[in-house]
């Protein structure tokens, strides 16, 4: 988009702008756009009240029955766990149903969030590489200064040891000392009109010894150990036994 020239009041038109026209990626972006509309609609209707939904009212009350039996319920013979059996098999079917339900509820909820995550996610692609690539250049920028002014300066230091150690042996210097002067290192902080840029130093570590790291910074692999538990192996420092569980299958 072209803006007014501060100096000549004429337009002054971006990099890469024409006047036939906005910059390839402005372009890009808006095509992005239109071929988003064009291909998904902008709006969807989905259900977000399940505690209205008859269906799933119907659901709750039935395990709301079950529960006032399984409270309630004694089992002190073969005949009770046969009651109970049947009992936690119209449990089992229960739980499938809402789940059911639930994935009615959340299921396009999900579809269009992800669609909507992945969609900015491209969005703001450019500017997330724009943003990294400017801050490594500058970073880039500061270090190859700090290099040049570390080089110069041990340039410095040799020249003048190199003089005092010919006045220790001559008593005088054959020349002068012909010191190179040391540039001055870019500001830390660099303030413009838009924004302001700062410097600061974070916290970084990487573990180069795990057999010597304390224990409280090692954290075990649950699932890995429940996957070697479970075909029969042992692990040192595990301790594994078998329990009796219920297990519910329906017809």
């Amino acid at each position: 988009m072209a803006e007014k020239n501060r100096t000549t009041g004429g337009p002054t038109w971006c990099e890469g702008e024409t006047a036939a026209g906005p910059p390839p990626e402005v372009a890009f972006a808006e095509e992005f756009a239109r071929e988003q509309t064009r291909h998904a609609p902008n709006e969807a209707i989905i259900q977000v009240a399940p505690t209205e939904d008859q269906s799933v009212i119907a659901l709750y009350h039935e395990a709301q029955r079950l529960q006032v039996f399984a409270e309630v319920r004694i089992i002190i013979t073969g005949e009770d766990v046969v009651l109970a059996t049947e009992d936690l098999s119209i449990l089992a079917r229960l739980k499938k149903a809402i789940e059911e339900k639930r994935k009615e509820y959340v299921g396009p909820i999900n579809e269009h969030l992800k669609a909507i995550n992945e969609a900015f996610k491209k969005l703001t692609g450019p500017l997330e590489q724009a943003d990294s690539l400017t801050r490594s250049k500058i970073m880039a920028y500061r270090t190859e200064e700090r290099r040049k002014a570390n080089e110069i300066a041990e340039i410095n230091r040799l020249r003048m040891e190199a003089a005092q150690r010919e006045m220790e042996l001559q008593g005088e210097l054959s020349e002068s000392v012909n010191l190179v002067e040391v540039p001055t290192l870019p500001p830390a902080t660099v303030r413009t009109d838009l924004g302001t840029l700062g410097t600061s130093q974070i916290w970084k570590f990487e573990v180069v010894d795990f057999k010597v790291l304390p224990d409280d910074y090692k954290i075990p692999d649950m699932v890995k150990i429940r996957k070697v538990v479970t075909a029969g192996a042992s692990i040192p420092g595990v301790k594994s036994w078998k329990e009796d569980a219920l297990r519910v299958s329906t017809r």
